[in-house]
């Protein structure tokens, strides 16, 4: 709950800024001047920003099982399955979450961790994973994802990218308000014309790939820290360690773009990358504490 309030006065902390720099700039008095309701326009960005990315957090694990294919583990049909709860459960005692709902999917070696809070949240496995790995290395991982719902990182991540989008809609708008206001300097029409629409398309892309550098950034530097936590779950770092050397040999599956960056994702280009090369993850594991 603490983290949705701050997921909330972070945004409206955003909007605040935003609106005291244009009037400090004299960017709103042009503006305003030419028609633009710089208010109803931070407003319209915070319910963009906010709503779409509250809305995907709250809606991450049915989604989540759906396009996965995602079997919850109710009651365990083998042995394997068995092991796998009470590892989660194991870990989320020591971690001081609730027990997180576990699940199993078909496919090459991957597993995530998503919910939109940390007593209600979902663990699951690939089936690739639990046959390509040691079950210390599968423990290992498992560590890894419990280590994201205990860190918050889902909020976390969301909180980030309700930010970023925040930003993209507003300043899109005003630029492009901007520039189609001078486009028509002298011109008797009224509202916004098609310098406004194409300007605000092209700056929705551009500050759009600006903003998921900076998400994805934020990402990785969570992934580093999921890794220590998994060592500190187990109380050794080895076996994270092993289990990433492992992944690096391996191709992990693809995951739905909304659970890539709290699953075990490849490589994308390195600012767009939500996870950090192995070659790091092991070097900051190995030089931790």
């Amino acid at each position: 709950m603490k983290r949705i309030l701050l997921f909330v006065l972070t945004n409206v902390a955003v909007m605040a800024v935003l609106l005291v720099t244009t009037r400090i700039l004299g960017v709103d008095r042009f503006l305003t001047a030419n028609g633009l309701n710089m208010t109803a326009l931070a407003g319209f960005s915070l319910v963009i920003g906010f709503g779409g990315a509250i809305i995907s957090l709250l809606m991450s694990k049915p989604m989540a099982k759906f396009s996965t294919g995602a079997r919850v583990i109710n009651q365990p049909q083998n042995a394997d399955e068995a092991w796998i709860v009470q590892t989660v459960q194991k870990f989320a005692d020591k971690a001081g979450i609730g027990m997180p709902e576990v699940a199993i999917f078909e496919g090459a070696p991957n597993a995530f961790a998503t919910g939109a809070f940390k007593n209600s949240a979902l663990v699951a496995v690939s089936t690739g994973l639990l046959q390509n790995m040691t079950r210390e290395e599968v423990e290992a991982v498992i560590g890894h994802e419990v280590a994201h719902i205990a860190n918050g990182d889902m909020v976390t991540m969301t909180l980030i990218q309700g930010v970023m989008n925040t930003f993209v809609v507003f300043l899109s708008r005003v630029i492009g308000y901007a520039v189609d206001s001078f486009l028509r300097r002298g011109s008797d029409s009224q509202g916004p014309g098609i310098g406004y629409m194409v300007t605000t398309i092209v700056m929705d892309i551009v500050l759009g790939f600006l903003a998921a550098i900076i998400v994805a950034w934020f990402s990785r530097q969570r992934e580093f820290r999921a890794d220590a936590g998994a060592a500190d779950l187990m109380g050794r770092k080895q076996p994270m360690i092993n289990a990433l050397a492992r992944l690096g040999g391996l191709t992990p599956g693809e995951l739905p773009k909304t659970m890539q960056a709290l699953g075990i994702t490849g490589g994308l280009g390195k600012l767009f990358s939500t996870h950090p090369p192995i070659e790091e993850r092991i070097a900051a594991l190995q030089h931790s504490a």
